[in-house]
């Protein structure tokens, strides 16, 4: 770990990364664990940033619903503009609007809705995999219903984790339970990683890197035709991960509030100012 900044008497530890990889935050849903992936984000250090689609969910966006911690996951964001780190923006599915903007870049940020990089003379294709999502392709109201089912059931959710750990049970996740045992579900999943490794290695990608589906995964497969190393960054609503590249490994990272505790990271004095205010700092510094 680095030594970065001292706040309030306290370091501000950050890890060095060359690479993270950011999916399905859903900024602006009941869902979204912003405070923890701030937490996570300013613990880091990275080289470069890619934000894998889903970020904000448009879909969904209520401007009666924009907590303060979601605009500090946007300040954080144009933080790391700010200082020059490569920050690609890859358009998903709930932040299509988006994609009318591809080709847009000011600094180091871009918006785009698919990205190759050569990483140790290696290839990675990442985009965020909805292309793959027969729903999306062919009834995108029923994709929506789901996407208001599926904010439903997480608020469902947190109150039967509250209560499950109440008893002392620890944490219930309802939709991974339904992933996992739904036979239907886990048949998507399969096919969702089937495509995209098969297009990956037709076209020679050493990395297929996505997100979409909120299924955190590593692992490398094989056709007749080759090989490749299927990847997904999962979510930032229940799984809390992401992934990480650093000195030519891959990794999945995962939220653990326990790694928190004894680092204190610098906050940001936004705490007492509405959104509007906050929105024409974030504006105004960037600018500057």
């Amino acid at each position: 770990m680095d030594t970065t900044k001292i706040t309030n008497g306290f370091h501000a530890l950050k890890r060095n990364v060359d690479l993270v990889v950011i999916s399905d935050v859903h900024l602006g849903t009941f869902g979204c664990k912003s405070t923890e992936l701030l937490q996570y984000m300013k613990s880091i250090q990275p080289k470069t940033v890619i934000l894998n689609g889903d970020i904000l969910d448009i879909w969904q966006f209520s401007k009666n619903y924009w907590p303060k911690s979601h605009m500090k996951v946007v300040k954080q964001i144009m933080s790391w503009v700010q200082k020059g780190i490569d920050v690609h923006y890859i358009t998903g599915n709930h932040d299509e609007m988006l994609r009318k903007f591809e080709g847009f870049s000011i600094g180091s940020f871009s918006v785009k809705n698919k990205l190759v990089l050569e990483l140790d003379g290696k290839k990675a294709w990442f985009f965020h995999g909805d292309v793959f999502d027969i729903t999306m392709q062919h009834s995108k109201w029923l994709a929506k219903l789901g996407g208001i089912g599926y904010d439903l059931l997480i608020h469902l959710n947190s109150f039967i984790s509250f209560v499950s750990l109440k008893m002392g049970k620890g944490r219930i996740s309802l939709s991974k339970r339904i992933k996992n045992k739904v036979k239907l579900a886990v048949k998507y999943i399969n096919n969702f990683e089937k495509v995209a490794t098969d297009i990956a290695i037709e076209n020679q990608y050493d990395y297929v890197v996505l997100g979409h589906i909120h299924q955190p995964e590593m692992k490398e497969i094989n056709n007749e035709n080759g090989k490749t190393t299927y990847l997904n960054s999962g979510d930032w609503v229940e799984n809390m991960t992401a992934l990480e590249y650093h000195n030519g490994q891959w990794k999945i990272y995962t939220y653990n509030e326990l790694d928190y505790l004894s680092v204190i990271v610098e906050e940001i004095d936004i705490v007492e100012k509405s959104s509007k205010e906050i929105f024409n700092d974030m504006l105004s510094e960037f600018y500057n």
